[in-house]
């Protein structure tokens, strides 16, 4: 069955997917080496595991005309949309040639010509801007549907709630993923929430919800092309909850001691980028060899990311003043 699907798509667009993927795991790799050597600081959370919900979701939207919003671990949403790399580790140090210039950080990567308008620093605060962000698309008759991505945590957020309704009510495109890992911070789903299926959310605003194997990007990008089209032509909003696995802790600061080695080694198994490459192999369209060649290059990328942040100049003294309002 997993032959036949990947037999589906072509090899350029499956090896689209898999270097995508690759350049997230690797650059996050990279992203904890510098954190660990305090080259990085403040806060950064990473997407190691969870990198087939981004790449699978953008791979069915159109740039020109949609919009991807998500929360503070936007690292993977960042490379996916098509943010340089260097660009993104250089605001992971502060420096001048950074997205944000130095001053958003880890969780404040933006990037408004490929229509990425955030990370966001505040649980929950993409929700109601990707409400309003959709409705504007509606207003303006662009056709434009509005990605929304946030954790299993901020589901139970009243935001999340006024959103849903809201976007229900006046029938706006937006799509709201959870990205559920399964673990808010360190606490479990099934510890805070009456239900583990946020996908029956949707029944109490008449709109659609789906559960969604998160990692599988094919099975992603499937279901993201369907929904993404249905609030195009119907312009209604869809709630996915999509089944995902950080293998980090929350953050750089959390050890993760709240789940059991065997625990992440069997979510491991699911890995997916193996699950592509194991697909691609079974179907003949990657051999061993341009794996690891691929796999050299991104490795690649991501060090070229650090030397370039290393080399960039540090924001001046006097632009701490500035884009302040008071």
């Amino acid at each position: 069955m997993a032959g036949t699907k990947a037999k589906q798509y072509d090899k350029t667009f499956l090896l689209d997917l898999l270097t995508d993927m690759l350049k997230i795991r690797r650059f996050e790799e990279k992203a904890a080496q510098m954190y660990g050597l305090k080259k990085i600081g403040g806060f950064c959370h990473l997407y190691n595991g969870q990198e087939a919900v981004a790449v699978g979701s953008v791979a069915a939207v159109d740039l020109k005309r949609d919009h991807v919003l998500t929360s503070y671990r936007d690292h993977g949403h960042a490379l996916a949309v098509g943010m340089d790399p260097n660009v993104v580790m250089a605001e992971l140090f502060g420096k001048l040639t950074g997205c944000s210039r130095g001053k958003g950080g880890s969780m404040h990567l933006f990037d408004v010509e490929r229509n990425f308008l955030g990370g966001n620093g505040i649980v929950g605060a993409q929700i109601p801007i990707a409400t309003g962000v959709a409705f504007a698309s509606k207003y303006r008759g662009t056709g434009g549907v509005a990605l929304c991505f946030f954790g299993d945590g901020a589901i139970h957020q009243g935001a999340f709630h006024e959103s849903l309704n809201l976007a229900a009510v006046w029938g706006l495109p937006v799509i709201y993923l959870v990205e559920n890992n399964h673990f808010g911070m360190g606490t479990a789903v099934k510890r805070v929430s009456s239900v583990e299926d946020f996908s029956v959310k949707a029944a109490g605003y008449d709109i659609p919800g789906r559960a969604v194997n998160g990692m599988d990007v094919l099975t992603v990008y499937e279901e993201l092309s369907e929904v993404v089209e249905q609030a195009r032509t119907d312009s209604r909003p869809c709630l996915l909850d999509v089944k995902t696995y950080r293998y980090k802790g929350h953050s750089m600061s959390d050890p993760a001691k709240y789940r059991t080695r065997q625990e992440l080694e069997k979510y491991k198994e699911q890995d997916p980028i193996l699950l592509l490459k194991a697909r691609m192999l079974e179907n003949g369209h990657l051999t061993e060899q341009e794996f690891k060649k691929l796999d050299d290059e991104m490795k690649h990328v991501a060090q070229a990311a650090v030397e370039f942040a290393e080399q960039s100049a540090e924001p001046p003294l006097e632009s701490i003043y500035e884009d302040v309002y008071t």
